[in-house]
């Protein structure tokens, strides 16, 4: 197992987002889940989730689509723990039972290996508690990547949109690999 990076958020820590139009975590995406990762006290993270009306698959139900996505971002937070960015490479998630709309789901995942650029994490969420019954249960494996795999394979105009706000491009320079 890696040690927690020095420069990584430091336990109890608001994590905050990569990308304030992500899907997962952006507070300025409209319909995203807006996911905010605290750093725990090890190699983990957790966060809450409210399942909304919007969120529903089956009536009155979480779309299971939705909740990987959740587990997704949960697992990609641990990025921030070694303090490098990674892009998801696989992702397995197992439904243990149904999670109904206005539920408070507790997230939380955990660093289980590293190997070169290859990330291994778990990651669990409950409902009602941080011990609550376990709903999703997920296994990810993250590639570390330089800066340049998002410069290079994203809409021009996104990308000159953060290479255009300093504050950004400091909080994304901060976290270059050399794998």
């Amino acid at each position: 197992m890696p040690e927690r990076h020095p420069d990584a958020p430091a336990p109890g820590t608001r994590i905050g987002s990569h990308y304030e139009h992500c899907f997962g975590c952006g507070p300025q995406h409209p319909g995203g889940l807006r996911i905010d990762a605290v750093a725990g006290e090890g190699l983990d993270v957790t966060a809450e989730f409210t399942v909304r009306d919007f969120h529903q698959g089956g009536p009155g139900l979480a779309h299971g689509g939705l909740l990987t996505t959740a587990m997704d971002e949960i697992l990609g937070a641990l990025n921030w723990l070694l303090h490098a960015p990674g892009v998801t490479g696989r992702l397995e998630t197992d439904f243990l039972s149904p999670v109904p709309v206005d539920s408070v789901l507790h997230l939380r995942a955990r660093v289980t290996g590293v190997h070169g650029r290859k990330v291994y994490g778990a990651a669990e969420a409950r409902i009602g508690g941080p011990d609550g019954p376990v709903a999703v249960r997920a296994q990810a494996l993250f590639i570390q990547v330089k800066l340049e795999h998002f410069t290079t394979h994203g809409r021009p105009e996104d990308i000159e949109r953060i290479l255009d706000d300093p504050k950004l491009m400091m909080r994304a320079r901060a976290f270059e690999v050399n794998p």
